[in-house]
């Protein structure tokens, strides 16, 4: 068997500041210049997007107009907007991307992103998307990184440098809070001090440390206002506690107020023409605003454009069109580390010739499974799963779209796709809908070897079905070529190394944010039109679980999972041993290298990603009873062996101080665990913090 890998580190190394081609200090002068030699209504219109997806520009100050374009996952076209690329690729979704746990290949991935946005004459990626995964219904899930602020924010500082070396501009989004998109302009996240700092933000802080240069506020409010035009948010957080300096922009149409929004800490309200636009003017000459945050706001924008030097080169790059194959490559690397095998009874992999007829039946046989809304990139070339099982397996494949029993039964393996639609401005059920759930459940039971595929943005029920199912593959949303990566897995070219950013429950009442909708209110199934969304009322999302979310829920509650954060089966099997660390103590001026032993124990190469967690033994507040703080992902040979070293620092230990407003490190005993996943601890040791 074959194993089609990209390379792989062994070691997880934080990305390197970028350094921008304008420093911050020369960039910032020549913006007060500039400023100097506006008016106040030039100042205005910088501040207040332009054409929906636009920094205004002006000419006569040598200031262009500066595109901005969706999304995490690719360049996402719109085709009412003049100067659009022809063609984008389509990579498989962050939340499959996160599922790699390679943030060297989050790199490849965000670099290949920005090359096409220099293609396409975009300034600035409105992306990445990180918002933390709380609940599996949020229709935005896809976009983001998934329920472990470690995990997360070691895929974004890689995504956020892939796309500063590209020349283009990342946005970190959306901040802050914004987990789910039930009536999303219309909800209220309540959550104290201590669960920003250890859950909603580090993955911003690693982007921020990374370099990013963007920012965009999120649509709901944090604590009783909304998010864009919320000092505490904005000043306090953003700028204050995270140490960010660049611009700020809202979501479009996320703000209500612009006296509010000027004096936040917010730079630019997008899509513009509303409430900068229509009322700056006013409260500037009524004196109920002053003229140095309109200043402080231009200001911003022009230092972040200078200091990447957006002023000075064409953004568009023709040359990147000849890297789109190397594009499509890192897609289809992307997607094959992404796949993630939940379950195998040994029917996998299915070999290419002989064993008779596979049939196949289900969702998103001749349609590409994708994520709706401004994340959505179409793709080109789309390679749909009937092609990619018919180019495997040729005539040993039939597809059937209502298979009878008899046409069921008589199969010696079925491939049963099925998942989810999911999009922006609304979140889905856990749950299947009913007729596709009944569907599930009487193939499984008619074929004792029927692989499930799932393609889905997050976590779905399957609980009635799990047990019957022979395998269960998740292939998440895999991009225009995903299902070629998919066709190799279920044959075993590719051997599956992907392991869940998530946890999926077994039913959604277990999960830490359910009860989120308001009583007697149901999901709807479309997004809905902005005057029906601000009709809803105001209502508050309490996150009672605190910093208990994903995994750190379940073992708190002692609620089993059907399948736990950072599982995945791979068609070898790894062997831990010989657990070492550098030393058993050590002061929180000093790191710990912690050494294990890894062997493949079978008869096919394939990647393991070795998990390091911390328990505190001791703790003087509450705390999980575990965090990821370390992984590497280690290619080995059937009956290779090899040491792994991941270090810990201090902060690996820490945890939030609501009293100092400042993390601690709490002398005492912790336990240093290492497995395949969070439910499979192999070795532990002991060390003392001092």
């Amino acid at each position: 068997m074959a194993i089609a890998f990209a390379a792989i580190a062994t070691t997880l190394a934080a990305a390197t500041p970028f350094q921008t081609p304008v420093s911050y200090e020369a960039a910032d002068a020549r913006a007060g210049a500039l400023l100097a030699q506006m008016t106040t209504a030039e100042k205005l219109q910088l501040i207040s997007g332009y054409n929906s997806f636009y920094i205004h520009g002006l000419p006569r100050l040598g200031i262009p107009d500066l595109y901005l374009s969706d999304a995490t996952q690719g360049v996402h076209l719109r085709k009412n907007l003049s100067q659009q690329l022809d063609k984008s690729v389509a990579f498989p979704c962050p939340l499959s991307l996160a599922a790699t746990w390679n943030p060297g290949l989050a790199y490849r991935y965000a670099h290949s992103i920005g090359e096409e946005c220099r293609a396409g004459n975009v300034a600035v990626l409105l992306g990445p998307g990180m918002d933390i995964y709380r609940v599996s219904q949020c229709g935005r899930n896809f976009e983001y990184f998934g329920e472990d602020p470690f995990l997360a924010a070691r895929m974004i500082e890689q995504y956020v440098r892939g796309v500063l070396d590209t020349g283009t501009i990342p946005t970190l989004k959306h901040f802050v809070a914004n987990d789910t998109d039930y009536f999303r302009r219309k909800s209220d996240s309540v959550v104290d001090e201590r669960t920003l700092h250890e859950i909603s933000l580090p993955a911003f802080k690693a982007g921020i440390d990374a370099g990013a240069m963007a920012v965009m506020t999120s649509y709901n409010q944090l604590n009783g206002e909304w998010c864009g035009q919320n000092p505490y948010v904005i000043t306090g957080l953003l700028r204050g506690s995270l140490g960010y300096k660049w611009l700020v922009m809202t979501d479009w149409t996320s703000v209500w107020d612009a006296k509010k929004i000027i004096e936040s800490g917010q730079d630019l309200e997008m899509p513009g023409k509303k409430f900068i636009a229509a009322d700056a003017q006013r409260l500037l000459d009524e004196g109920k605003v002053k003229i140095a945050d309109i200043d402080r706001m231009a200001r911003d924008i022009m230092r972040t454009c200078i200091a990447m030097g957006l002023y000075d080169r064409p953004v568009k790059d023709v040359h990147y069109l000849a890297n789109f194959p190397a594009h499509v490559q890192c897609a289809l690397d992307s997607a094959r580390e992404g796949i993630v095998l939940l379950k195998n009874n040994g029917v996998l992999p299915l070999a290419k010739q002989g064993g008779g007829k596979i049939l196949v039946s289900g969702l998103f046989v001749d349609q590409l499974a994708r994520g709706g809304g401004s994340a959505d990139v179409e793709g080109y070339d789309a390679l749909t799963l009937r092609q990619a099982l018919t180019a495997t397996y040729g005539d040993r494949v039939t597809f059937v779209a209502e298979p009878t029993d008899a046409e069921l039964k008589a199969a010696s393996a079925v491939l049963l796709s099925t998942g989810t639609f999911d999009s922006e401005g609304r979140d889905r059920p856990f749950a299947l809908p009913e007729a596709e759930e009944k569907r599930v459940q009487r193939i499984v039971s008619l074929n004792p070897r029927t692989v499930v595929i799932v393609n889905s943005g997050g976590g779905i029920q399957m609980t009635h079905w799990n047990d019957r199912a022979a395998a269960i593959v998740y292939a998440w949303f895999p991009g225009q070529i995903g299902n070629r990566a998919l066709a190799e897995v279920l044959c075993g070219d590719t051997n599956p190394s992907g392991k869940l950013p998530i946890t999926i429950e077994r039913r959604f009442e277990d999960a830490p944010g359910y009860g989120y909708i308001p009583a007697g209110e149901q999901l709807y199934t479309t997004r809905l039109q902005l005057e029906a969304e601000m009709a809803h009322p105001l209502f508050h999302i309490a996150y009672k679980e605190g910093v208990f979310v994903g995994y750190r829920w379940y073992e708190k509650k002692g609620i089993a999972p059907l399948y736990a954060f950072g599982t995945g089966l791979s068609y070898t099997t790894f062997d831990y041993k010989d657990l070492r660390l550098s030393a058993q103590a050590m002061t929180q001026a000093g790191q710990l290298d912690v050494h294990c032993t890894l062997s493949n124990t079978g008869r096919v190469a394939g990647a393991e990603i070795v998990q390091v967690y911390v328990h505190p033994v001791h703790a003087p507040i509450e705390r999980p009873e575990k965090e990821l703080k370390g992984f590497a992902k280690v290619t080995l040979a059937p009956g290779e062996s090899r040491d792994v070293t991941v270090t810990l620092a201090p902060r690996d230990f820490a945890y939030w101080d609501v009293g100092r407003h400042d993390w601690t490190v709490a002398p005492g005993e912790y336990e240093i665990l290492v497995g395949r996943a969070s439910d499979h601890i192999a070795l532990h040791a002991a060390v003392t913090m001092r």
